[in-house]
């Protein structure tokens, strides 16, 4: 199974919304955003979040801020590479996201070579979790159905 065509899907979730651009977007807990530098980590983690009976949507740190415009996903998976900052021009949108929706949402999990908690690593506090690489099943999936269960609950 491929992660979800980015435009198909997209016009999918905006047309079921009556209002157009001016109307509320509502968080969708089927979807996983999952962003990073590296093709072949996002097909890693792609896969991992199918495992979970969710559809990943897989997008570069530049072309994921415009995604979020459109949709607001259960959870965000970011591969924040060597130093933990590939992402970090996303955090200003999550951050705005998070503030509209009034909840921690979307969830936002960080993969990190660097292990501890997001304080003790100095990340932003938009970050949730942090799963140390290499990325696996076991240490992810567990990780992604807590946060999507938590957020739907």
């Amino acid at each position: 199974m491929c992660p979800v065509n980015r435009e198909t899907d997209t016009a999918k979730h905006l047309n079921s919304k009556s209002g157009g651009a001016n109307s509320e977007i509502s968080t969708d807990f089927s979807h996983v955003l999952v962003v990073g530098k590296s093709p072949i980590n996002r097909v890693v983690v792609s896969k991992i979040v199918e495992k979970s009976g969710l559809k990943p949507i897989s997008e570069s740190p530049e072309m994921a801020t415009k995604t979020l415009r459109t949709l607001i996903p259960g959870a965000v998976v970011l591969d924040g590479g060597a130093d933990n900052k590939d992402c970090d021009a996303l955090m200003s949108a999550i951050d705005a996201l998070r503030r509209a929706s009034g909840r921690s949402l979307p969830s936002v999990i960080l993969l990190s070579t660097k292990t501890g908690t997001p304080e003790s690593l100095g990340l932003s506090s938009v970050i949730d979790v942090v799963v140390t690489k290499p990325i696996t099943t076991e240490r992810l999936q567990p990780v992604i159905d807590r946060l999507i269960g938590l957020g739907r609950g």
